[in-house]
Parts: C-alpha cells; sequence; structure tokens
C-alpha cells in the first residue's frame, strides 16, 4: 500500500497531453515525438553552413518546442538536446573529430524574461550525451531583435544584422578546435548565417549547426 501510494503521490502530469507520467513525457507523446525524426539526419550536411537536423519541424515536435518555449518546460529541451546527442553520435558526419559546442543565444532581456534558453538546455543535454565539451558563452547576443515569425529571409537576415558577439570564452582566446552550433529550430537560416559570421569575422572556425528540428523545405538544401 505504500508503495503504491508513493508511486500515485510522485506522478506528474505529461506538459503535451496531462496524462499522469513518472517521467517528463507519458510514453505516448515520447513515442509521437520520436517518430518526428530524420532517417537520415545528415541530409542538410552540405554547403556553406552544414546542417544537422534531428527532426522534420511539424506536428507533435512543434507542439513540443512550442511548450516548452513558451509554457515553462525547460526539461522537454533536455530531453530533446539528449536525442539530438544520440542521433549525432549514430549519423555524425565528424564522428572522430573534437568540438566545442555553443548554443544559440537569447539576448538577456529575453532570456530574463524567459528565465531559460532553451537552447543552452538542448546543449546541455547533447553534450550529457555526447560527452563533446559545452561553452555556453562562447557567443552572446548583443541586439535585441524582433520575433522573426512572419518576416521574409530578407526581413530576418537584416534583422539579425550584428546581433552577436563573440563571448567572453572566446573573447581573450581563439579555440583551436571547431565549434558546433545547437539550436532548437532551424528555418531560413538567417540565425544561424549572423552567428557563424560573428565567430568566423574572429578566426574561429565553425563546423555547423545542429538543430533539434528543420523545416522540411531545409531537408534539401543548407542555405
Amino acid at each position: 500500500m505504500l508503495k503504491s501510494f508513493l508511486k500515485l503521490f510522485l506522478q506528474s502530469h505529461c506538459p503535451l497531453c496531462q496524462r499522469s507520467t513518472s517521467d517528463t513525457l507519458c510514453e505516448y507523446c515520447a513515442r509521437q515525438l520520436k517518430n518526428c525524426s530524420q532517417k537520415n539526419p545528415c541530409t542538410s550536411w552540405q554547403g556553406a553552413i552544414p546542417i544537422f537536423g534531428w527532426g522534420v519541424y511539424g506536428g507533435s515536435l512543434k507542439r513540443a518546442i512550442a511548450v516548452m518555449k513558451y509554457e515553462n518546460q525547460p526539461d522537454i529541451a533536455r530531453i530533446l538536446g539528449a536525442w539530438l546527442g544520440e542521433a549525432w553520435l549514430l549519423n555524425s558526419p565528424q564522428r572522430h573529430t573534437q568540438l566545442l559546442v555553443v548554443p544559440i543565444p537569447m539576448h538577456p532581456q529575453k532570456q530574463k524574461q524567459r528565465g531559460y534558453n532553451q537552447a543552452a538546455l538542448i546543449a546541455e543535454g547533447f553534450c550529457q550525451t555526447t560527452k563533446l565539451k559545452l561553452k555556453l558563452n562562447g557567443l552572446e547576443r548583443v541586439r535585441e531583435t524582433q520575433a522573426q515569425f512572419g518576416l521574409s529571409v530578407f526581413e530576418r537576415e537584416k534583422n539579425l544584422a550584428e546581433a552577436f558577439a563573440v563571448g567572453k570564452e572566446f573573447r581573450d582566446r581563439c579555440p583551436g578546435t571547431s565549434v558546433l552550433l545547437v539550436d532548437d529550430i532551424y528555418t531560413t537560416g538567417a540565425t544561424t548565417k549572423s552567428a557563424v559570421q560573428t565567430l568566423r569575422q574572429s578566426g574561429i572556425t565553425v563546423l555547423g549547426l545542429a538543430a533539434v528540428a528543420v523545416t522540411s523545405k531545409d531537408q534539401h538544401t543548407s542555405s
């Protein structure tokens, strides 16, 4: 009876469907999310900025990312980061390369409002799984930008111009190891392009971006 009571007491609710669960996500939602993964995450690992995408942005994955960002569910980010890390270990185009992992940063004011940077939490889960080194402050956002949703590609790039700066961990010493950026979603590539330009202008080699989700039109292109 005591065991049954403790099990009932310790159970929480799945943030995606509100079913009772002893884990962060219930089995049903975890299974639905895993069905969003790509068979070949390296499809867009090409071009000037190679993209490694765990899943396709839509359905359950789109819903999970929205809940993670806007409904105060940071634990979802850690789960998605771990899954991204597992995919990297299985499919990595640079399997034996030592890398420094840098999350795409939020502006401090926006992060203060949200309480966390989901890309940083994804990167933490990713690094715990892959054992790659995490540099949380390798990049910083120095200019607050408007929401990217609804903007054209040109407007997105203009919006993000000079939005980033090299972070304090790389400011005094240029790393001798390539950097892998991590973010939650890759859409038009404007954010990634701006971040990569900032690092490369300081002599830092950027291997590419690992993202939890890519929009379907980006599965065959990295531009």
